[in-house]
């Protein structure tokens, strides 16, 4: 059979692939690759044995001969894999120098500690005999204090704990506040008899206590900066460098504070977003124990401008509660006006326009289950709170501040946000990778935009989607305008072997109006070939689930974004297109782009915003939760 499509668009209506073999990225070979005369390929391929007795077509070239049976399945390339977490490895800290054999009986750093009639500290040789297991970074920080016995102890004044360890204790146990376990940071009280004390007994328990609530401490400090779990370890798919976080003068700087408390909770990020989440999570947790009352909005079937329902009540009081307060200030007089009718008037089409626009949703008027879900929250109020404590946690993976000028992409809502001077200045719908070729989540800087563009074909899409045509028509792509190339070498598809290995194989697609990356793309160089790009295939813009790509985020609106990351203009952007010469024009200043997963996350307003976890991420994070909790609970 042969495969002939009219045109390349629909042959391949797709962006890029990610896909990758033993969860190598893949890598397309681009424009930009070639003028840095970066030919080698770097992606991941499959390999064949040759196969004895099967001729090779005349003129073939490339790789061995391949082995496979010409009716055998298929080669594939697999994508990055979710993996079983495995919580950070605990160990003893080293307690060994803790002692001091001359000193049995240290008198407290009262100049140190400010408080003129300290008691007696602690015997510090009681501290050796404390065992606490920590990571290997709070073990260091806490070796490194205690064994300098000019460090007095921190929590602990002659025969009982004091005021700052209270304090701290108090802040710990608020951490839910911020997305935290307080388990995870909890220390009992040593129980001490006053009326029959054991001095060496009290003395060890004191001294144990001061060395655990001392790992819990900086446990909730490096928590609160980095986050609870390595992303890197739940599947192929985050890719992080994970924060350093300076504990070493911790300790020293909450001994000295006048409010160690306060000092532990300044620790948690601040940012605006951070805040706005923090915020919400308040308020989730103090409605009515999370059972607050529940707009409900039922409907069987769509409904449409000019229709009647006795629904439009309930619609009107979801958006009255749930839609931002620009929304409900530009269309003050219709909400105020609205007397019960169930006439899906032409005010209240517009209402519900300009919500569905402002949630990424169609904004055509047509009431269907994703506008119901966005007006009624969607979510009760405990699906609400595991969302927040997983977006405060994966906001700790990308900077606290994120920056005044940025690019942030966040897949569950399927839109991106251009970002200048600290306000969202541009938004827009975008596809992204569906949940067999997903969009990674990282963070980078935009380089390049390059009008015109080769769409560089990946391994993935050669393997997967292509083989399968071209060995039934090796003219295949040919017949496409596509561009091969092995080693190097320009060929045509027809002479190449496509029985045998694709290792030293390179297509191509020049740039046209049929080009899957349509008029342009911006580059931020990474090693799973992700980028934005424009599409000839427009028509997914209008549905309200985006994940339909091979990876890439495809962009509603590719002139607006390549004219802000530029700093000039659309006309500008039109101009370069319109020579139709592929070039590549480099951006005044790098700018970050965040490309996110957040299933709750504030809009320009403030207001947090709930989506479908698309892909089931949230899922493995609340598992690493599980899994590192009960490790922590293993503590000694």
């Amino acid at each position: 059979m042969t495969f002939v499509l009219k045109s390349a668009a629909s042959a391949l209506a797709i962006s890029c692939g990610v896909a990758v073999m033993s969860a190598a990225p893949a890598h397309a070979y681009t424009l930009m690759d070639m003028l840095r005369g970066d030919r080698q390929r770097t992606q991941s391929t499959i390999f064949m044995d040759q196969a004895p007795g099967r001729p090779v077509p005349r003129g073939a070239v490339g790789g061995s001969l391949g082995g496979l049976d010409p009716e055998a399945p298929l080669p594939k390339v697999s994508g990055p894999r979710y993996y079983t977490y495995k919580a950070e490895t605990l160990q003893f800290v080293d307690t060994s120098k803790f002692a001091d054999p001359v000193v049995t009986g240290a008198v407290a750093d009262v100049s140190a500690s400010g408080d003129a009639s300290a008691e007696p500290a602690v015997q510090r040789r009681f501290l050796a005999q404390a065992k606490v297991r920590a990571n290997a970074d709070v073990a260091k920080a806490l070796e490194a204090y205690y064994a300098d016995s000019g460090n007095p102890l921190v929590w602990v004044e002659g025969s009982q704990i004091n005021e700052r360890a209270k304090s701290v204790m108090a802040a710990l146990a608020d951490a839910a506040s911020v997305g935290l376990d307080p388990a995870d940071y909890a220390v009992q009280t040593p129980a001490i008899d006053p009326a029959n004390p054991d001095p060496a007994a009290r003395d060890r328990a004191l001294t144990q206590f001061e060395l655990e609530l001392s790992a819990k401490v900086l446990a909730f400090v490096q928590d609160t900066v980095r986050g609870r779990i390595d992303p890197n370890k739940i599947s192929g798919y985050h890719d992080f460098q994970r924060k350093t976080v300076n504990l070493a003068p911790v300790l020293k700087l909450v001994r000295m504070s006048p409010d160690a408390g306060a000092y532990i909770a300044s620790r948690s990020p601040d940012g605006p977003q951070f805040e706005a989440l923090k915020a919400e999570l308040a308020k989730l947790r103090a409605a009515d124990g999370g059972n607050e009352e529940r707009i409900v909005v039922s409907l069987d079937k769509l409904l449409k401008p000019g229709e009647s329902s006795p629904e439009i009540a309930n619609i009107v009081k979801a958006i009255g509660k749930h839609g931002s307060e620009t929304l409900k200030t530009d269309h003050a007089a219709t909400l105020a006006a609205y007397t019960g009718s169930a006439d899906y008037s032409p005010e209240i089409v517009s209402l519900v326009e300009d919500f569905q626009k402002e949630r990424g949703l169609k904004a055509d008027g047509v009431i269907g289950q994703a506008t119901v879900r966005a007006m009624t929250g969607g979510d009760s109020n405990a699906s609400k709170i595991d969302k927040l404590d997983v977006a405060m946690e994966q906001a700790r993976w990308l900077p606290e501040d994120l920056g005044s000028r940025y690019v942030m992409i966040n897949q569950p809502a399927f839109m991106a946000y251009y970002h200048n001077d600290g306000k969202e200045q541009l938004s827009m719908r975008v596809v992204v990778g569906g949940k067999n070729n997903q969009t990674y989540f990282f963070d980078d800087e935009i380089e390049t935009v390059e009008f015109n563009p080769f769409w560089g074909v990946p391994q993935s899409i050669i393997i997967n989607e292509m083989l399968p045509k071209l060995r039934s028509d090796p003219n295949y792509l040919d017949q496409l305008g596509y561009e091969v190339e092995v080693n190097g070498h320009a060929v045509a598809s027809s002479s190449v072997d496509w029985y045998g290995s694709t290792d030293n194989v390179s297509v191509r697609q020049p740039p046209s109006s049929d080009n899957a990356l349509g008029e342009l793309k911006i580059l931020f160089p990474n090693s799973h070939a992700i980028y934005m790009h424009d599409t000839p295939s427009k028509s997914f813009f209008k549905r309200d689930m985006r994940a339909l790509s091979h990876g890439c985020v495809r962009l509603s609106n590719p002139r607006a974004m390549a004219a802000a990351v530029l700093g000039t203009t659309v006309d500008d952007v039109a101009k370069q297109i319109a020579t139709g010469q592929n070039h590549a024009v480099k951006v005044p200043q790098k700018i970050p782009v965040y490309v996110s997963y957040f299933t709750a996350w504030p809009n320009k307003d403030g207001v947090v915003e709930y989506f479908d976890d698309v892909y089931g991420r949230d899922a493995y994070v609340d598992k690493a939760f599980d899994t590192t909790s009960k490790a922590r609970g293993a503590q000694i």
